[in-house]
């Protein structure tokens, strides 16, 4: 048994890893897409993993996970705002790595667990140790420096970063399984962007595939693939190891966008740059700390 739940947890391990260095990476996929415009890419993004999450979902449990959901009203209403919130996210990133600001973008990754942090403050009541107290005073203190020194606020940092904690919020106040809420979400939105990409095929500014080269036509369907897999993959190997590992694991990811926003897309980051990100880091480096700390704790009392 042992053996068993230690190959499951190296399971578990190995996807979630896998799973932000894809989201780490990702931003070389969009870019391909940089002759597409923004809404285009989010609209096909989103009807091509729809049909990839509810096909997954129809083959593993048929309509056991719709049934599940719709019984609760409540629950429902709150994966309809998830929706809301987790398309701005995936927008206004997709638009921020085209229009050369994936840097920013990275930030706004990497002060989203305190953020998250803070809206658990403000909205569930938790209360925080002095140490997380600390952390979050690092990041504001690393916001404001990035603030005064680029002569305004770096808006798209703080909307994604704001956005996917928001989302996260409210996935946390509803219980459903991770996956079958991702359909429930996928499908709010399959609507409206179909609609939206057939408006645009009739030459109102776009193509739903008339309007590109084979090429970004084939990037926008796999798209739903780059979109779903990394999410399905996260939910399966988030059960499987402990949630402060995760912790530590879910910074490959912007360490990676900051990696290729200054040597592939070759973005500034000057000194200025530098001292904000290190008053950050100083802040997740002490939240961080603070979370094995405990966790260890828990574990050995």
């Amino acid at each position: 048994m042992n053996a068993e739940a230690d190959s499951e947890t190296r399971r578990g391990l190995l996807i979630t890893a896998s799973t932000f260095v894809l989201w780490g990476l990702v931003p070389l996929y969009w870019h391909l897409l940089k002759a597409v415009p923004s809404s285009q890419i989010i609209a096909h993004r989103i009807i091509w993993s729809t049909l990839l999450v509810v096909a997954w979902l129809l083959l593993s449990s048929r309509l056991q996970w719709w049934r599940a959901i719709a019984v609760q009203p409540r629950a429902l209403l709150m994966l309809a705002a998830s929706s809301v919130s987790i398309a701005f996210n995936w927008g206004l990133y997709i638009w921020a790595i085209n229009a050369g600001h994936v840097i920013q973008s990275s930030l706004g990754y990497f002060i989203n667990p305190l953020v998250s942090v803070l809206l658990g403050v403000l909205v569930l009541k938790e209360r925080l140790r002095t140490v997380q107290w600390l952390a979050v005073g690092f990041a504001a203190l690393g916001v404001i420096w990035l603030t005064v020194d680029a002569g305004t606020l770096p808006w798209i940092a703080l909307g994604l970063a704001f956005s996917f904690g928001i989302y996260g919020l409210l996935r946390k106040l509803v219980a459903v399984d991770p996956v079958a809420g991702l359909g429930v979400e996928s499908l709010y939105l399959f609507v409206p962007a179909l609609g939206f990409a057939l408006w645009s095929e009739a030459g109102h500014g776009g193509g739903f595939f008339g309007g590109w080269r084979l090429r970004e036509d084939l990037l926008l369907v796999f798209g739903g693939v780059v979109t779903a897999l990394p999410l399905i993959g996260f939910a399966y190997g988030v059960r499987r190891i402990p949630l402060s590992l995760v912790g530590i694991l879910q910074y490959i990811a912007p360490s990676l966008q900051l990696l290729l926003g200054v040597w592939f897309f070759h973005e500034p980051f000057d000194t200025g740059k530098a001292v904000g990100f290190a008053a950050i880091w100083v802040g997740l480096l002490l939240f961080v700390g603070d979370g094995i700390r405990y966790s260890r704790r828990g574990v050995s009392v």
